[in-house]
């Protein structure tokens, strides 16, 4: 048996040998992260120097690509190490570190989008009271609170996971997982599995139930509405629902996956799946909204072809 005083590293057991193979899959991942950082780089440096773009939304974005910025910073440069690496192991202060970051990246994410959606709602259903309502303090406070909620949510559990004893190292996932680290303990774990309940509760739930009753008041407000009116909603937010609705995806998978055996699904498409939300999201986001809102759009266009 080993106890948690011998354990001073993991081991990711999800890896497979891939031969020379390797140095192509860490071309395509080290790709994708500069492809991540210059899209999020970009749209940032792009809010903060106009001040036409000044504005609660505009705003509100900015912390969404910082936080695409920090989640991938998270996963991407440990993963490149590990593609190249013969052996697949992890300290366990810097496992615990990156749960940290991977965690409250999925806090803040959803945190934001809630937020976000709050702002369409202001901005579609009471246009008249918007200016009074978000101002420039009030959304500096809403994301303030949206990050430090994030670090003490997921502060807590992982300070009861450290103080665990441990029967075992081996991580099944090529990433490290806090609940992957819950099962490896020797005894009881309720006190862990109730809290871990409680805070995916208020990750995921809470926000997505604001997020829900926003979008029902924003679509009786279209229904009811001009024809103006329900252009303008659609146009705003539909790159918000496609957000939330990727994000969910990839999150609901991973708390499946951790949760329950997955042993009949093959394990190249779990380790696919379960880096789906750690990697698409800090790309999609950029993208939707780059793309998609004309004055973003119009900005970066004069940028790069300039």
């Amino acid at each position: 048996m080993i106890n948690s005083t011998q354990v001073s590293y993991f081991i990711l057991a999800a890896y497979i040998d891939t031969g020379v193979s390797k140095y192509l899959y860490f071309m395509i991942v080290m790709s994708l992260y500069i492809l991540i950082i210059f899209a999020n780089v970009l749209l940032i440096v792009v809010i903060c120097m106009n001040r036409s773009l000044h504005e609660p939304m505009y705003i509100l974005l900015c912390s969404l690509f910082v936080n695409e910025l920090y989640g991938s910073t998270g996963l991407f440069p440990f993963l490149l190490l590990q593609i190249l690496s013969d052996f697949h192991t992890v300290s366990v202060p810097f496992c615990y570190l990156q749960i940290f970051c991977l965690y409250s990246y999925a806090c803040v994410e959803f945190l934001n989008l809630a937020v976000m959606s709050y702002d369409r709602y202001l901005a579609i259903c009471c246009p008249l009271q918007y200016n009074t309502r978000m101002t420039h303090k009030r959304i500096t406070i809403l994301i303030s609170v949206a990050w430090i909620q994030a670090s003490v949510v997921c502060f807590l559990p992982l300070s009861l996971s450290a103080s665990l004893q441990l029967c075992g190292n081996i991580i099944n996932k090529v990433y490290c997982d806090n609940y992957s680290i819950v099962k490896l303990a020797c005894y009881n774990t309720k006190v862990n599995n109730i809290y871990g309940l409680i805070a995916t509760s208020l990750i995921i739930f809470c926000p997505v139930t604001l997020i829900l009753y926003t979008y029902m008041k924003i679509l009786k407000i279209c229904f009811s509405g001009s024809k103006q009116t329900r252009q303008k909603a659609v146009s705003t937010c539909t790159p918000h629902i496609a957000s939330l609705l990727n994000f969910s995806f990839g999150a609901c998978f991973e708390i499946m996956q951790s949760r329950f055996n997955m042993n009949n699904v093959p394990n190249m498409l779990r380790i696919v799946l379960s880096l789906y939300w750690l990697t698409c999201q800090p790309l999609f986001n950029p993208l939707l909204y780059g793309l998609n809102m004309s004055d973003i759009r119009k900005i970066c266009k004069n940028l790069i072809f300039a």
